[in-house]
Formats: C-alpha cells, structure tokens, sequence
C-alpha cells in the first residue's frame, strides 16, 4: 500500500510523513532525502516525472510505505499510483514560480489537511488503512 503525501514546498509534507513513519513503525520516503541519494537535483517536467517513477519505486520496497513529494501534476500521480493521497493544502504559493505555475490540485484525495498541526485526519486515515491491512 502506498500513501502519498503531496503539496507545494514548505506544506507540512515532510513533517507530516515524519510523524506518520514514526507513530505507525511505516517506511517513510522524502522527495528530498531521495534526490540527494540520487544526486538528482534537475527539476525540469522530465526530472518531476523521473523523480514521480523513482519514488514509486522505492515505495514498493516494502507492503506499505509513505511517501512525500511536491506531484504537481496529475500525471505523476497516476505514475505513482497512490493507494491513498493526502493532500497538504497549507500554502498558496510557493517561493519556486515554475512549481507555482506547474502545480494543478488534486481532484480526487483521500485527506485534505488545510492548516499545519491539524493531521488527525491524517493519522486516523493511516490507522485506518493499517486496520484493513
């Protein structure tokens, strides 16, 4: 099962799937901690897409992963395929004006987090999901 923590730069991404790994004993991938493994730091729409496959990848490493990346495009979520999504809607815009313009919202999402600090949706869907596991 894959879950995937999507938004803009600086949403609570990161932290978020920081305290879902920990609090449920679940591997946690970060976008960035994968780039620098990678030494990966091209972010043109093919290195978002290469980066969008990368983490599926990785996230398949184990029955059931978090992973956290910005996925601004629908497309890229479909590469990824997450069993459930959880969208980090904290931040309007984000200091990269290229992601600002690339980024579209998820439609379909499993979770809608509007302000840091109030996650226990978040965490009530991971139970959830670990519950049905």
């Amino acid at each position: 099962m894959r879950i995937l923590i999507m938004g803009l730069p600086e949403s609570g991404k990161t932290a978020l799937g920081e305290k879902l790994s920990v609090e449920f004993s679940i591997p946690f991938w970060d976008a960035d901690v994968v780039r620098k493994i990678y030494n990966d730091w091209d972010f043109s729409l093919q290195a978002r897409e290469r980066q969008a496959l990368r983490m599926r990848k990785l996230s398949e490493l184990e029955p059931i992963s978090i992973c956290a990346f910005i996925c601004p495009l629908p497309g890229f979520r479909s590469f990824f395929f997450p069993d459930k999504l959880i969208w980090m809607d904290t931040v309007e815009n984000c200091e990269y004006e290229d992601t600002n313009k690339m980024f579209q919202p998820p439609t379909k999402y499993d979770v809608r987090i509007t302000k840091l600090g109030e996650d226990m949706e978040a965490f009530n869907l991971v139970r959830g999901c670990l519950d049905n596991f």
